[in-house]
C-alpha cells in the first residue's frame, strides 16, 4: 500500500509541476483556469486559480470591477466568487454537492494587466456519510470566459482512509472524475475523561448505598432521664 501511495504522490507532484509550468507559460490570449481538489472523509475542498493573459486582462478586470472605478471592493470580489462557483458542478456518486465560498485572494490590477496576476478562489463542500469501498467525485467547470483553457487535478489526501485510484479527464480538462477508495477507520473507544467520570459516578453510588452512622438505630433512641426518689413507687418497696 505504501508503494501505491507513493505512486499517487508522484502523480500529484508531476501534475502540480505541469500545472505550474503551464501557468507560467500560458499564451497572452488565454485565460487559464486551474482547479485543484482535495478529498477527505467528510469534506472536499476546491481551489480554483484564474490567470488572465495580457490580451484578455482588461476584460477580466472589467468582469470583476463592475463600477469601473479601478478598485476591487469586497462586494465586487464576493460577487465574482459567487458567479464563478455558480458555474462549477460537483457530484459524489451522482449526487450533487453544494459548494460554499471559503475565501479569495486577488492580485494587484497592474499584475493582472501584465499577465502575471492570479486570482485564487477557495470553496468547500460537505460530503454525506460514505460507506467503505469505491466512490467517484465528479467536477465540471462550466465557465466559458473568452480564451479560457483548463486544468484539473486531485491533491494527495491527508487522511489515510482516502486512497486515490484514478483521475479521468475530458480532452479540455473542464471535467475531472476522481475515483477513490474509502478505507475503514480505526476502532473508536470512549475517551479517557468519560471513563474516569463513569468510574467516579460508580464510586459515589457505592458510598451512598452504605449505611451511614446516622442510620444506626441507636442514633434514633431518645435518651431517658429519670431521677430516683423515695416517692417513686417503682423503688419504694426496696427502701428501708
Amino acid at each position: 500500500m505504501r508503494a501505491g501511495r507513493s505512486g499517487v504522490l508522484t502523480l500529484a507532484l508531476t501534475a502540480a509541476v505541469i500545472c505550474s509550468t503551464t501557468a507560467s507559460a500560458h499564451r497572452r490570449d488565454e485565460y487559464l483556469q486551474a482547479a485543484r481538489l482535495s478529498v477527505e472523509p467528510g469534506r472536499v475542498e476546491l481551489e480554483l486559480d484564474l490567470t488572465p493573459g495580457i490580451a484578455v486582462s482588461e476584460t477580466a478586470i472589467a468582469d470583476i470591477d463592475r463600477d469601473h472605478d479601478g478598485l476591487l471592493s469586497a462586494g465586487e470580489r464576493d460577487a465574482f466568487l459567487a458567479r464563478v462557483l455558480a458555474g462549477v458542478v460537483l457530484e459524489l456518486d451522482g449526487r450533487p454537492l453544494r459548494l460554499e465560498p471559503m475565501g479569495s485572494t486577488f492580485p494587484g490590477l497592474d499584475d493582472v494587466r501584465h499577465g502575471e496576476g492570479t486570482i485564487r478562489l477557495q470553496s468547500a463542500a460537505a460530503l454525506p456519510q460514505q460507506g467503505n469501498g469505491d466512490h467517484h467525485l465528479s467536477f465540471r467547470n462550466m465557465d466559458q470566459r473568452a480564451g479560457s483553457v483548463y486544468l484539473a487535478n486531485a491533491l494527495v489526501p491527508t487522511s489515510q482512509r482516502i486512497v486515490i485510484a484514478a483521475q479521468r479527464r475530458d480532452p479540455l480538462q473542464r471535467e475531472l472524475t476522481i475515483d477513490y477508495v474509502m478505507r475503514p477507520g480505526p476502532a473508536t473507544s470512549a475517551p479517557a475523561w468519560l471513563l474516569g467520570a463513569l468510574a467516579g459516578m460508580a464510586v459515589l453510588a457505592a458510598l451512598r448505598t452504605r449505611r451511614r452512622p446516622s442510620d444506626d438505630i441507636s442514633a434514633h433512641v431518645m435518651p431517658i432521664e429519670h431521677t430516683a426518689s423515695a416517692d417513686d413507687p417503682a423503688i419504694s418497696p426496696f427502701l428501708g
